[in-house]
């Protein structure tokens, strides 16, 4: 690691994420590794909340290099997967209890990160990507887009199961895939419950780069390539769009509420079918293979990634 970042990035040991500086491409990786299964339960939220607020705290640093950090990758180190979405087996149990505050206490903390991550972590010169290896659904497809850019290899599959348990995805979903798509175009995906290609979401101006499959890494690698070429011209377009199209902290947390009213409106049968829904993330992942391991050199944090996820940082 290069020695600006590494005394301005204190790291520690995440238990649900695995984290990589590439100093050649001024690029830090942070890949989801939750456990007990690929969803953002509260242990994986708590890391991503500490992992984003160290590196703001970093980059907002007088005694930073402002060079060091560029750009922020989110990608999954679950083979196959990028991220199942809510905690529903939580979900669950919260609304047969009728806690709202701990459904509230949840949601926040999931538009808190998605919210950080779509501004920047209020960094103007950082521009975030999301790398799309596998499946993304409700809250796993919501984190992806809440990237400044959305690169996913072809075959990845993303979708908004909610409806099928008669809810809607709460946490970013409306304002982020509408200033993607449009209100329109952006409510027949909410509505319609379906799993769409990535190739689909490519023509329909949801992703933003679309990789060969195998070759997701390569694609971020290039694309932060050509970006830096015109740098200067690209955040200034992206902070112009911003002011015309601003995401507030305030438009999430009110779609929160009304996610909250409608969780609590439902019914058993409804929460039988969340229950299938639980059921049907623990079989996927069943059957992928977790084979990231980390290892501690001198206080570095040195990640052995997974197979799928391996030939990037070299490229």
């Amino acid at each position: 690691m290069e020695l600006a970042a590494q005394a301005t990035l204190p790291f520690t040991d995440y238990a649900h994420l695995l984290t990589q500086y590439d100093p050649e491409r001024r690029s830090l990786w942070y890949y989801l590794a939750p456990k007990p299964r690929p969803a953002f339960t509260p242990g994986l939220l708590a890391d991503i909340l500490d992992f984003q607020h160290r590196v703001a705290d970093s980059l907002k640093s007088p005694l930073h290099n402002p060079h060091s950090v560029d750009y922020l990758v989110l990608a999954s180190a679950t083979p196959r997967v990028f991220n199942l979405g809510g905690d529903l087996d939580l979900f669950g149990r919260l609304i047969l209890s009728n806690d709202r505050a701990g459904l509230m206490n949840y949601a926040n903390a999931c538009v808190e990160a998605v919210y950080r991550n779509a501004s920047n972590l209020g960094c103007p010169s950082l521009t975030t990507i999301t790398l799309v290896q596998g499946t993304a659904l409700g809250g796993g497809f919501e984190a992806a887009i809440s990237s400044n850019v959305v690169i996913a290899e072809r075959g990845a599959q993303f979708g908004f199961p909610e409806i099928l348990f008669n809810l809607f995805p709460g946490m970013g979903a409306v304002s982020l895939l509408s200033r993607r798509i449009g209100m329109v175009r952006a409510e027949r995906f909410l509505k319609s419950g379906k799993q769409h290609t990535a190739e689909e979401l490519y023509e329909a101006g949801v992703i933003d780069v679309l990789a060969n499959e195998g070759e997701g890494i390569h694609a971020v690698n290039n694309f932060i390539r050509q970006h830096r070429r015109s740098r200067n011209g690209l955040l200034a377009i992206r902070d112009a769009k911003a002011r015309v199209q601003p995401l507030t902290r305030e438009e999430l947390s009110s779609v929160v509420e009304i996610w909250v009213d409608a969780a609590l409106r439902l019914t058993a049968h409804d929460l039988k079918v969340m229950r299938r829904l639980v059921a049907a993330q623990l079989r996927l992942d069943a059957g992928s293979e977790r084979t990231a391991a980390a290892e501690d050199m001198g206080g570095e944090s040195v990640i052995a990634f997974p197979a799928h996820t391996a030939a990037g940082l070299a490229y």
